[in-house]
């Protein structure tokens, strides 16, 4: 596990609508993300709008995604648990789901934050969703807002 982590960027004070879907599937372990996004988002600014959407599963984000990218928003941030079985199902539902959220990221020209874990077991899950100190949804918080402050500054410059 990667323990470099982004640093908190600096504060915005402009509005700013940020989306998150997340999976109910695993659902501890992916509240532990969505808490941890949340705190996050808000710690960087608080006027911030936070919208959250759950689906059943995880193959089911990139739909969600899609639906939302139309929306009037600056970023999405997807949030989901993946453990790993005996058979090759959970990394083929991983593959799709990278797949599919890169591809709206670039045709929609947004940001998609792709923090839909695939993981050996519970303990990694905890230690990535819920503890405090390597937290990957505290992680695609500071990255979603880093990207909302990159694409500004490049867009204006034009």
């Amino acid at each position: 596990m990667s323990t470099a982590f982004p640093s908190r960027p600096r504060q915005i004070g402009q509005r700013r609508t940020f989306a998150i879907v997340a999976s109910q599937y695993n659902s501890e372990f992916v509240g532990g993300l969505v808490d941890h996004c949340r705190r996050e988002l808000e710690a960087i600014s608080p006027t911030f709008s936070i919208q959250t959407y759950e689906v059943p599963g995880a193959f089911e984000i990139p739909l969600l995604v899609q639906e939302v990218a139309g929306r009037n928003v600056d970023a999405i941030i997807a949030l989901g648990v993946i453990i790993e079985g005996q058979t090759q199902h959970a990394a083929l539902i991983a593959s799709a789901i990278t797949n599919s959220l890169q591809q709206l990221s670039l045709t929609h020209r947004l940001p998609i934050i792709h923090e839909v874990l695939l993981v050996k077991d519970a303990e990694q899950a905890r230690v990535r969703c819920l503890e405090e100190e390597i937290n990957r949804g505290t992680e695609a918080a500071r990255v979603a807002a880093q990207m909302v402050q990159t694409l500004s500054a490049v867009r204006t410059s034009r």
